[in-house]
């Protein structure tokens, strides 16, 4: 079955169910991008985990789900437990498996011959309101440049343009899709992580949540964001392990029962070698 034809089974299956794609976000443990893209085709090989987890919102299984549209589907592939007990990796993304913040800050001087200092503390003003989806992208562009009395631009090709991709912890991150349940954690404007996604920013391996601030409408360290997250990871919270560069955030996390551990983008070989350590495998462990 092509993405377009399974679209179409899973959204004839929800209205069936008497269920808005709201509803049944919040039964599977899915954003509301991520169901509409599926049920659109946008998502080429949806994991069957995703899929899994709206057969269980439906009260069906797999293969009743699928019905006559083909041959039963596979058992989701078991992944390990750490010797630490970790099953579940959340990844930050600004600061940890990309940077962007200073050669964007500096461009954008140039560009305007403001200081890079006024730029970024303009930035900060309004970044958080606009990762809590407070603000649209437009909006966040026409406050910035009010803020610094220029005309209005478009913050979010400064941003990609800036990209610097973390190598170590990119190749850590697809390492461990391989061996462990991964998700995004991240507090980011509107439409990037799709776009970080389209472009190939981000390695191409299966994330089994992405857990989007400008969706979810809450930013880290606030509690209700990790508590969203654990929902969606569906593992005990000692079960999860949060990789991030904010101090605040790991302290947040840790308070929900989470395991944490700080990556340093200046020292990233040393941080990616802890992680590995606390990612070691439990000898024959299988989730």
């Amino acid at each position: 079955m092509d993405e377009v034809s399974l679209g179409r089974l899973l959204q004839d299956a929800r209205k069936k169910a008497g269920l808005t794609q709201q509803e049944l976000c919040q039964k599977a443990g899915l954003s509301y991008s991520t169901l509409a893209k599926i049920e659109r085709g946008a998502i080429k090989a949806p994991s069957i985990f995703t899929i899994q987890s709206i057969a269980g919102a439906l009260s069906t299984n797999l293969n009743q789900l699928m019905g006559d549209f083909g041959p039963p589907l596979p058992t989701p592939t078991l992944k390990k437990r750490s010797k630490s007990g970790v099953r579940f990796v959340y990844f930050d993304i600004n600061g940890c498996l990309i940077r962007f913040f200073h050669p964007a800050f500096t461009r954008l001087a140039e560009d305007t011959g403001l200081s890079a200092d006024i730029i970024e503390t303009a930035f900060w003003h309004l970044n958080e309101e606009t990762c809590r989806g407070d603000r649209t992208m437009s909006e966040f562009n026409d406050a910035f440049a009010a803020r610094l009395g220029i005309e209005p631009i478009d913050w979010q090709s400064y941003y990609f343009e800036a990209i610097d991709p973390v190598t170590e912890m990119q190749e850590l991150l697809a390492w461990a899709s391989e061996n462990y349940q991964i998700g995004l954690l991240s507090n980011i404007m509107p439409g990037f992580i799709d776009r970080l996604m389209r472009e190939g920013v981000l390695p191409r391996v299966h994330y089994d949540q992405i857990v989007d601030s400008s969706v979810e409408k809450t930013v880290k360290p606030e509690p209700k964001i990790f508590q969203i997250a654990q929902e969606r990871a569906g593992v005990a919270p000692e079960e999860i392990l949060l990789i991030d560069d904010s101090r605040p955030n790991l302290m947040a996390a840790e308070k929900q029962g989470w395991k944490v551990i700080w990556f340093d983008d200046y020292r990233p070989d040393i941080s990616v070698e802890r992680v590995r350590v606390a990612l070691e495998p439990e000898q024959g462990s299988i989730s």
